[in-house]
């Protein structure tokens, strides 16, 4: 039997659609990125008020990482036409490697962490940036400095393993300027995106 109520018909497509990941198109904008889906916004003010990172310092991490794509992989290197292993096991929003992603799960007791899930990515930056800010002593308002230490690692940074790389300085400073406009943004469209998530209960 083929069933062509229009009733029928629109429930599969808002079943449909519910499953599609976002993906925003303007990531210049963190306030039309949140716009086009609240339920990031919330999750980013969750994992703000649990680590205190501001939204907009992990916001731009995870742009500069991986331009908000859920599924993104670093590319496979080839010899001739063969795929070669990936230098990286990055994968996700946050771009986290195994052995952080591993490091993560096991401080916050809960194994149902996905990388491509943007709460649980974003609350792995908030982790990673918090603990960035015990070891190190970064400030967590510190967007360069944080994500130098995101990018090379705890012991990479206490050894200033970035000092001989300027390309890295120069995308840490492209980080720092990505947080600042975001921040200008943020403070336009933060009561609004307030009203419009407590709305929703």
């Amino acid at each position: 039997m083929t069933y062509k109520s229009p009733l029928i018909l629109s429930f599969v497509a808002l079943m449909l659609s519910s499953c599609s990941t976002y993906q925003p198109t303007k990531i210049d904008d963190i306030c039309k990125i949140f716009w086009g889906e609240t339920d990031w916004y919330e999750d980013a003010r969750a994992a703000h008020n649990h680590w205190g990172t501001p939204i907009t310092v992990m916001m731009a991490i995870m742009k500069q990482e991986s331009s908000f794509r859920a599924d993104v992989r670093p590319d496979r290197p080839r010899f001739l036409f063969i795929p070669l292993p990936r230098r990286s096991s990055a994968y996700g929003y946050a771009q986290a490697q195994d052995p952080a992603w591993n490091d993560y799960k096991k401080a916050t007791g809960n194994r149902g962490h996905d990388r491509d899930d943007f709460r649980d990515a974003i609350n792995f930056i908030g982790w990673y940036t918090n603990k960035s800010h015990r070891r190190l002593g970064i400030s967590k308002s510190d967007p360069f400095r944080q994500y130098l230490a995101y990018h090379e690692g705890w012991g990479g940074y206490s050894r200033g393993s970035f000092n001989k790389k300027p390309q890295l300085l120069n995308i840490a400073a492209k980080v720092k300027g990505q947080a600042e406009i975001y921040n200008a943004q943020l403070v336009r469209c933060t009561a609004g995106l307030d009203k419009a998530v407590k709305g929703w209960f």
